[in-house]
């Protein structure tokens, strides 16, 4: 038997896809998907054909019953089901938030994966039309460490990079998906929520999924009535305005006059000032001609002064010559007397010094044999001193004898020194040796004391996080702040076994706790809280374990249990002892991660998971009864492991999670152990070279020592016979002076002295000479020095009375200039004064131009009832200022007046106006209202009637009302008062679940879970067919109901999401996709042969396929045939027989 398959074609396909509907999704590294691709129906129709395989990954498969609308999503818990929903949010532009579950898109990553992707295919508006591929990309390492990974994520449009914003109208403008409306997209953190609707709430959100318009003209008339509610109230205040800024000008009248009356006595005052100005200025112009007539007859005076000193002037003049010519005549005679002065006293000077040369001269002549003498006994002394010299040689020892022995001793010394520095040489360089294996020694210890602080590297990793490195810099530097110590982070705080044991450790524990700090007190916690959160807004783990102490650690399995695991399945130990750590530390991780009940154990594990049903027998529950979960770590074929093994809660059915365990990053040692090793080694062998070496260096100094002092008696021969000789050689220089000494004095003694008295006389008569000559010459320059005197006196004489005639001519001449300038200092002050007076005069005409120009004010202030007089004028201004002065000035009445009037014309055009305006926005309101309520009543009345039925078909009774903000019975109240309420509008949804019971809004408060799940799916489906968006999303609704209504509410979502296309439509005017995502499905559900339904299958387990392609729906289509038809010719064979036996 075979059977044909009719597929459709892809534009067929294509055509039943509501435009916005989801085609495709691809997920890679998203939650707990390695790499996932799934196809939503509608899709083609296979009747009567089995599960197909849509996608793989490493962790979960997906199939899919070829099907079409409905999209049922089923898988044991924590397989992926709701991930799917997550990713249509995330992927479509919605926020985490959205989802309830976590406020950072970055931890959707899934676990050390760098990079998150997101890829979903809409659906066209038309068939053949350009189709919209969406792609999300979320990287871990981007956007604010402490922010909500806005900036981790990048999203693209047909592979082109998009900003949000436009993703978000791309999906919410042009597909009218709603992804924040929870009518249409309710994830499984979410559902609470809904049932938590108030009635206001409700409506918005209904409208929100019906139509955009309908939400807006809600919005429009709130705004509407405010504004209606708002101008009712404006024109009552500019009526009461209007009437208290009529009663105020009322009272500015009175004042207003008196600002009148002030103001014309201003004016008058003003008038007056201006006739006082000029009066002042014809004044002052008599006194300007009075002074310029004085200026003029002291001009005249200064003139004839001037005329009158000058004969005085020139005789002063001629004499002051004849004073200046004969000073001049003076003056040289007095340096001609100073010169020949000078020359006089020059040549009496020299014959001095010539007379005082004479005298040295014959002194010396008379010492000359008094020298010879001297000279005499000096030769005699000298000889006899070499005679001494000569009888110290004789005590020297022979030259040659002190040669020999001088240089026998430097032969053995250098012997010995040879010998020495042979020693000392082997000393040196054993001691570099030794230092050189110190210093290895040293450098090698503190590198290998570096490699082993492990905690600080580790410190250092975690300070990548500013976040960790914050907290801990404020832990250290306030460290007196705590009553307890403060531990952490926890990655610096534990210490593996070896490398293997750190990835274990490091995959089973959180990247979270990592960074986690460890308190002992709760107020050391609630400090560290306050500080670090609430004030820095640092976001930092704090785990408290009270007074730090480790519990007592309660073992999952007995001893005798655990001794089994050991020797038949190859367990080595538990978590918890693979690594060390403080007390509080490790309560942390305890009761964090419960290490102590996860096991560790070698390549014997897998060989016991092949061999043996190890997974029953360790979840197994000692005493028999059920199972429990378990986890466990182990190595195959050099790769490390990790396997959970989990009990379902629906089934009680084990299920496995295999997990591949990665190198240990945070906790790494950062070192080879082979490196220590040989770092050791090294330090070792310095040892041993130090050891080794000491002795010897030892034994060569003590040899060092006895060549020392082997060569002391030979040095000191040396010395003795070296000392020898230098002072035999000082004695022969000795011997050399003393009898140069002996030369030059026989030399001195036998010297001519009748030579040099003959050379004495001649000197002494050239003295004589010169000193004759030099008596003559100063008696000539005294002779002309008297001469020359006599005349600068009769010069002198002469002087002193020309200048007795110069000083009585200067007397007078000052008299006549004093005068003179008396009478110009007089002119000036006249002049000055007149200039004065013009100035003011000037000054006074420009200010009563200014004030009151003659041509304009002329006639008014010649005027009989103006004053003649300053006094008169000075008196009518007086009078006029008393009377100002009398009222009290207010310069504000006037403006305040006509502004308020001002006002007052502008309120009542206003008030005019407000009127038309209102009537304006309530006809407006009307209008809006008419057509929104009409629309809206019939929205309800079909929600209502579908509500009502369904809540029929599970035995109970609903219904959906339009709740009017309280204003039902508006048709009686006044239309001034008129009032809509919108904003308090609703959606009251009303069941009831037992018989004796009536009907109540449904809430929280007042019914069960199962209940409201009941009401809310019910009140969903009534929506569906209304609702604009091309797909729903409903996660786990159905949980929490007992077998029969989850029967029916199954049965109902199927007729509504199934429902078929109307005769004449188009293949896509449909109610649209809809993904219900259940962990599990009853048995035996009726709806679940309609071809209509896509289901999803997630699996994830020990028995999953290894590869993807390894899934062929073909293959399993011919293996069935193949099946079918082997079966058949053995039914015919068999029929054959018995045919043959009855006969």
């Amino acid at each position: 038997m075979t059977m044909e398959i009719d597929r459709p074609s892809v534009e067929e396909r294509n055509q039943r896809y509501k435009p916005g509907s989801i085609k495709r999704v691809k997920l890679k590294n998203f939650l707990t998907y390695d790499d996932v691709e799934f196809f939503p129906g509608p899709r083609c129709t296979v009747p009567g054909i089995g599960a197909t395989k849509l996608a793989t990954n490493c962790m979960s498969l997906l199939y899919e019953i070829i099907s079409n609308r409905l999209n049922v999503v089923v898988g044991p818990n924590g397989t992926g089901k709701s991930t799917i929903l997550c990713a249509i949010c995330l992927g479509l532009g919605g926020q985490p938030p959205l989802l309830g579950r976590a406020d950072d898109a970055r931890l959707f990553v899934k676990h050390e994966k760098d990079q998150a992707i997101i890829e979903i295919e809409l659906a066209p508006h038309h068939p053949g039309g350009k189709t919209h591929t969406l792609k999300r990309v979320i990287e871990r390492d981007r956007g604010s460490e402490n922010g909500n990974g806005k900036g981790a994520s990048t999203y693209y449009v047909n592979g082109t990079k998009t900003p949000l914003k436009s993703v978000r109208e791309l999906v919410t403008e042009d597909y009218h998906i709603n992804i924040d409306n929870l009518c249409t997209f309710l994830p499984q953190d979410k559902v609470g929520n809904f049932s938590g609707f108030d009635k206001q709430a409700l409506l918005l959100e209904t409208e929100k999924s019906l139509s955009s318009a309908l939400y807006d003209t809600h919005q429009q008339l709130i705004k509407l009535e405010k504004e209606l509610q708002s101008s009712g109230n404006d024109v009552k205040a500019t009526e009461d305005k209007l009437k208290t800024l009529k009663k105020q000008n009322e009272r500015l009248e009175r004042e207003k006059e008196l600002m009148e009356e002030r103001q014309e006595l201003l004016e008058r005052i003003d008038l007056l000032n201006k006739k006082r100005a000029w009066l002042l200025f014809d004044t002052k112009r008599a006194e300007a001609v009075e002074a310029k007539e004085k200026r003029e007859e002291l001009k005249k005076q200064k003139r004839e002064a001037e005329r009158s000193v000058r004969p005085i002037q020139e005789a002063h003049a001629e004499m002051e010559g004849k004073v200046v010519q004969i000073q001049t005549t003076s003056k040289a005679l007095d340096v001609k007397v100073k010169r020949e002065r000078k020359n006089y006293e020059d040549f009496l000077a020299k014959m001095e010094n010539h007379s005082d040369g004479i005298e040295r001269e014959v002194s010396e002549y008379q010492s000359i044999d008094a020298q010879h003498r001297r000279n005499v006994k000096e030769l005699e002394r000298e000889r006899r001193r070499l005679q001494e010299v000569e009888a110290e040689g004789d005590a020297y020892p022979s030259m040659e004898d002190t040669e020999r022995t001088i240089a026998e001793c430097a032969q053995e010394i250098r012997q010995i020194k040879s010998e020495m520095d042979r020693k000392k040489r082997a000393i040196n360089d054993l001691k570099r040796q030794i230092d050189e294996a110190k210093e290895t020694k040293n450098s090698t210890s503190e590198r290998l004391k570096k490699i082993n602080n492990e905690k600080q590297q580790r410190l250092q990793r975690m300070f990548k996080f500013a976040a960790v490195k914050n907290a801990y810099d404020f832990i250290q530097e306030n460290r007196k702040e705590f009553r307890r110590p403060v531990h952490g982070p926890i990655a610096a705080e534990v210490q593996p076994k070896n490398a293997l044991y750190a990835s274990y450790i490091e995959n089973h524990v959180s990247q979270a706790t990592w960074k986690s700090f460890v308190v002992e007190c709760q107020e050391d916690y609630n400090y560290l809280y306050r500080e670090m959160r609430q004030k820095r807004k640092i976001p930092i783990n704090i785990i408290l374990v009270p007074n730090g102490k480790l519990e007592t650690v309660s073992r999952m399995y007995s001893d005798q249990k655990m001794s089994v695991l050991k020797r038949e399945h190859g367990f080595i130990e538990y978590l918890d002892e693979t690594f060390t750590a403080i007390d509080p530390i490790m309560q942390a991780l305890i009761g964090r991660h419960s290490i102590d009940k996860v096991l560790v154990g070698g390549d014997a594990v897998q060989e016991a998971l092949d061999r043996r049903d190890l997974q029953t027998y360790i979840c197994t529950k000692e005493n028999g009864n059920g199972y429990v979960a378990a986890c466990f770590f182990y190595t195959h074929r050099n790769e490390m492991k990790k396997r959970t093994v989990n009990i379902s809660r629906y089934t009680g059915r084990i299920g496995v999670d295999k997990q591949d365990v990665a190198q240990a990053k945070v906790l790494q040692s950062g070192t080879d152990p082979r490196e220590k090793e040989r770092l050791a080694q090294i330090i070792n062998d310095a040892n041993e070279t130090i050891e080794r070496l000491t002795p010897e260096i030892d034994n060569l100094n003590e040899e060092h020592v006895k060549l020392h002092q082997q060569g002391q008696p030979i040095s000191l021969r040396s010395k003795e016979a070296k000392r020898t000789k230098s002072d035999y050689l000082n004695y022969k220089s000795k011997l050399k002076n003393q009898r140069s000494k002996v030369a030059d004095a026989e030399e001195r003694a036998n010297s001519d002295n009748a030579e040099e008295k003959s050379k004495r006389i001649r000197k002494i008569k050239k003295m004589i000479e010169a000193c004759i000559k030099c008596g003559e010459d100063a008696a000539k320059a005294h002779s002309e020095m008297m001469k020359t005197i006599r005349v600068s006196t009769g010069v002198k004489m002469s002087e002193h009375g020309l200048s007795e005639s110069l000083r009585k001519l200067t007397d007078k001449l000052s008299e006549a200039q004093a005068a003179s300038a008396e009478l110009v200092s007089q002119y000036k002050e006249a002049e000055a004064e007149y200039n004065q007076k013009k100035e003011i005069l000037r000054k006074l005409l420009k200010k009563a131009e200014d004030i009151a120009p003659k041509d304009e004010w002329a006639e008014r202030l010649d005027a009989d009832d103006m004053p003649t007089s300053m006094e008169a004028v000075d008196e009518a201004i007086d009078d006029a200022e008393s009377k100002v002065n009398s009222i009290t000035d207010n310069p504000h009445v006037m403006r305040q007046y006509e502004e308020r009037k001002k006002e007052i014309e502008e309120l009542q055009a206003k008030l005019d106006t407000e009127g038309g305006e209102k009537d304006l926005k309530k006809k407006q309101l009307e209008n809006k209202f008419t057509k929104w309520e009409s629309k809206l009543m019939n929205i309800v009345n079909q929600v209502n009637g579908k509500f009502s039925t369904y809540m029929k078909e599970v035995g109970c009774a609903g219904e959906i009302r339009l709740y009017k903000g309280g204003n039902e019975a508006r048709e009686n109240e006044e239309e001034e008062n008129l009032r809509y309420n919108f904003k308090d509008w609703g959606v009251e949804i009303m069941v009831k679940f037992r018989e004796a019971s009536t009907l109540q809004v449904l809430s929280a408060q007042t019914h069960s879970g199962g209940e409201r799940s009941v009401s809310t799916i019910m009140y969903l489906m009534g929506l569906q067919n209304l609702m604009t968006s091309p797909f729903r999303c409903v996660d786990e609704i159905n949980q929490g109901l007992d077998e029969r209504n989850e029967r029916l509410v199954f049965k109902r979502i199927v007729n509504n999401s199934t429902m078929p296309v109307e005769e004449g439509s188009a293949p896509n005017d449909h109610c649209g996709q809809y993904f219900l995502i259940t962990p599990k499905l009853l048995p035996n559900l009726e709806g679940m042969e309609n071809e209509e339904i896509t289901v999803l299958f997630v699996f994830s387990g020990a028995f999953n396929f290894d590869n993807c392609l390894d899934w062929n729906v073909d293959k399993f289509i011919a293996d069935k045939k193949r099946i079918l038809s082997q079966r058949t010719e053995v039914d015919m064979g068999n029929n054959r027989g018995k045919k043959r036996r009855s006969q």
